[in-house]
């Protein structure tokens, strides 16, 4: 088997960061590139290989101007919790960037909204839970990662399924079937995105028993 790149893979790993301010609102997304990178993360292992994802991939701007203002609504209680307080410096970046994200979701070029059948899981244990989920977020990354590979931005976001029944409304998408996120897509715009800030492996991991470190 022929190794793959280190280099190129790493840097595909260390730099897909999630994108809002810096996502082109102005250029168009060819819809042959989100299917190729839609086919790339069907390749994600999921539960008994069931392949119960689906995807809705939204242009139409009536449609994007709906989810916005679903968006948009969901965070005014969040941003008002949030004003005045007094914040790190990476705090008020994160705020700002999600704030302009609530102001300009409507004008990204292409929404894709995942989604998995069967939300009855949802009711069940924890370990259905799991499972549930971990047969579509594989799959979201890798198109996350995809889309990084061919010059695209997109990021996880979550706001609108507080109102997840207007937005099934719109989408046409059947009542046992749940959307986990709405993943912005653009192309990006300024220079190449670098690493984020990360603390040390060995603060997070423990060998063998939890605190235990090697």
């Amino acid at each position: 088997m022929e190794p793959f790149d280190l280099a190129t893979v790493d840097r595909l790993l260390t730099t897909t960061r999630s994108v809002r301010k810096r996502l082109d609102l102005t250029r168009p997304v060819a819809p042959e590139v989100v299917e190729e990178c839609l086919a790339l993360a069907l390749q994600s292992p999921n539960a008994e290989n069931t392949q119960t994802w689906h995807w809705v991939v939204v242009t139409e701007q009536s449609t994007r101007d709906a989810l916005g203002e679903l968006y948009r609504r969901s965070l005014e209680g969040y941003f008002a919790a949030k004003d005045g307080d007094e914040h790190p410096a990476r705090v008020r970046r994160l705020l700002d960037s999600v704030h302009w994200l609530a102001d300009h979701l409507r004008e990204v070029p292409v929404h894709v909204v995942p989604c998995i059948a069967g939300r009855s899981m949802l009711d069940g244990s924890h370990h259905a839970a799991s499972s549930f989920y971990g047969s579509i977020l594989p799959a979201v990354w890798s198109f996350q990662l995809a889309l990084r590979s061919r010059g695209l931005g997109s990021a996880w976001t979550t706001s609108h399924l507080a109102y997840e029944a207007e937005a099934a409304e719109l989408l046409g998408i059947p009542a046992d079937v749940a959307q986990v996120a709405l993943v912005p897509v653009a192309h990006v715009m300024g220079e190449d995105l670098g690493p984020g800030p990360r603390r040390p492996v060995n603060e997070f991991v423990s060998w063998e028993r939890w605190g235990e470190r090697r």
